[in-house]
Order: C-alpha cells, then sequence, then structure tokens
C-alpha cells in the first residue's frame, strides 16, 4: 500500500493543533460530501478526508502515524544518497500498509472471503463507514450505498461486484454506532449463507455545533453592548431559525439552555446550549475610542477584584 500523507489530505501542517485539523476536516467534508457534491470524484475524496481525520484526531493514532511518518522521510533521505532508493521506498510503503491494517483492521470489502478453502464456507463480512449529517438524525431516512463484494467465479479465480442499496438509518444514530444487514456481504460458498453489512455510522462534524450525548453546544458571539445591555439575536438551530434572549450584564463563556433543540434521544429530544462569547470589534473609530475612554472613567468595574481577595 502506497504511503499515504494525511497532513496534505486535509491541507494543514504536521504541527497543527486539534482544532486546525477538526476546522479543515469540517471545511472538506461539507465540501465533497457525495450526498452534495457534484464535484468529479467527491466519493473518494470524502473518503480519504474522512481517513486522514480519523488518524489525526486520535493523539495515539497521530503519534504513531507521525513516528513512522519520519521514519520514512529519514530512510528516504539516506535512501536517496545510496543504491538503494527503491528498496527503502518499498519498505516503508509495507510499513505504512501494516500501520494502516492496525488502525482500520484487516477485514474489508475487498478481502477473500474464502481463502484456499473451496468448501461450503460462510461469505465473509463487510465493514463500510456511512457518513452522515446531524440534521439526517433528526428522524429515519433511506440513504443509497454502494460497495464492492469479493467473490469466487466458476473458475476459482476471485472477482469483484458492485453492489448497490438503499438502507434506512434509524433516527437518533449515534457517531460509531453500527448497523448490521444480514446476509448483505460477501457471498457464500457451497450453498452457504452471505456475510453481513455493517455500517459504521460517522457523524460529519456540523461548522456551527458540538455534539455532546444527545445535546448540541452553539457559541454565540455578541458585541460587547449586547451582554451589557441585552439583547434579541437569532440563532441557528438544526429545524430553523430562533430568537434567543440575552439578559443585561451576561458574561462571556455563560451557557444558555433551549430544551429540546439537541439530537433525537430515546428519552427524548436533547437540548441546545447557547455559548455566549463577547468580541471585540477588530476596528474602531475616533468616535467609539473616545466612547471606551468615557466609559472606562464613569464606570466602577474592576474585571479582576477577586485576584486581590485571592491574595
Amino acid at each position: 500500500m502506497e504511503f499515504k500523507d494525511y497532513y496534505a489530505t486535509l491541507g494543514v501542517e504536521p504541527d497543527a493543533d486539534d482544532k486546525a485539523i477538526k476546522t479543515a476536516y469540517r471545511k472538506l467534508a461539507r465540501q465533497y460530501h457525495p450526498d452534495v457534491s457534484s464535484l468529479a470524484g467527491a466519493e473518494e475524496k470524502f473518503k480519504e478526508v474522512a481517513e486522514a481525520y480519523d488518524v489525526l484526531h486520535s493523539p495515539e493514532k497521530r503519534a504513531e502515524y507521525d513516528e513512522l511518518r519520519l521514519a520514512r522521510q529519514q530512510r528516504q533521505r539516506y535512501s536517496s544518497t545510496s543504491q538503494g532508493a527503491s528498496a527503502g521506498s518499498a519498505g516503508s510503503d509495507q510499513d505504512f500498509a501494516d500501520f494502516f491494517a492496525s488502525m482500520f483492521g484487516s477485514g474489508s470489502a475487498h478481502q477473500s472471503p474464502f481463502g484456499d478453502n473451496r468448501f461450503a464456507q460462510k461469505g465473509s463480512d463487510v465493514e463500510i463507514e456511512m457518513p452522515v449529517f446531524l440534521e439526517e438524525t433528526l428522524e429515519s431516512t433511506s440513504k443509497p450505498v454502494e460497495f464492492m463484494l469479493p467473490y469466487r467465479d466458476e473458475r476459482g479465480r476471485m472477482q469483484e461486484l458492485k453492489k448497490s442499496l438503499k438502507v434506512k438509518i434509524p433516527a437518533g444514530v449515534r457517531d460509531g454506532e453500527r448497523i448490521r444487514l444480514k446476509g448483505q456481504g460477501a457471498p457464500g460458498s457451497g450453498n452457504a449463507a452471505n456475510g453481513d453489512l455493517y455500517l459504521h455510522i460517522r457523524l460529519v462534524p456540523h461548522p456551527l455545533f458540538d455534539v455532546e450525548g444527545h445535546n448540541l453546544v452553539l457559541t454565540v458571539p455578541l458585541a460587547p453592548w449586547e451582554a451589557a445591555l441585552g439583547a434579541k439575536v437569532t440563532i441557528p438551530t438544526l429545524v430553523g431559525k430562533i430568537q434567543l434572549t440575552i439578559r443585561p450584564n451576561s458574561q462571556s463563556g455563560q451557557r444558555l439552555r433551549i430544551k429540546g433543540k439537541g439530537l433525537v434521544g430515546k428519552a427524548g429530544p436533547g437540548d441546545l446550549f447557547a455559548v455566549l462569547k463577547v468580541v471585540m470589534p477588530q476596528h474602531a473609530d475616533e468616535a467609539s475610542r473616545t466612547l471606551w475612554t468615557q466609559l472606562a472613567k464613569t464606570a466602577e468595574f474592576d474585571p479582576r477584584a477577586e485576584w486581590s481577595q485571592a491574595s
């Protein structure tokens, strides 16, 4: 298996933090998701992006991948000054193949289900990822899925067959959930039963909402005067926009609960938590600076008063 540069796939630097990796993935996932993209090769690109994110957002997987990547770079530098360049490259690609198998499992829809056994044997199971948008979890929905099935022809040669299904995704599915479709895997030999198809649900990260169990979290930016004086702001939910009342003297980091606007759950819908974030204008004209100066002189307020109490 050819080595894959997951950093290049996401368009981030090797020292990118988790936030940058998550932001890049969100952007690319929305761009290439096969349900919304009309770009040629979008589905394959989406799978590459999802694979890269799966490794880089996990500290353990990323550390192992970085070690492999560094060893590969060192091996290439060494081989460029010797006669063993091709061997060094082949070795590093095999290392990556071993890494890929350990991260994602050696079983796949492309693996021979029978090996050397020509007698009756149940077909192998097939496991694929099913990307689902948060909006799609609110009610049951049918989604098309295509995958390749291995089979042995009449001469005993391994072939691949494309299979298309429309599968029902139940409301309230969670990230990492596994859905079994009995008998939809690789065909069995000698009249044995087919294998099963397993769908691994992967919730596509939303550009606005974070997920906490059945709840959603939305960061709501506020101007300083909105936090000080109170305001009514329009905020998005998964089912439309609503008006949120900001009370006077609201604090940055304060969480406001909007009941029932989260994800679907067995015990009922979760909630939406609006996290207030006071942001300053990036630029201020002379009149604005004058007002800020007057406020600084007249307001009896010390934001660090609790420091003196603690000392």
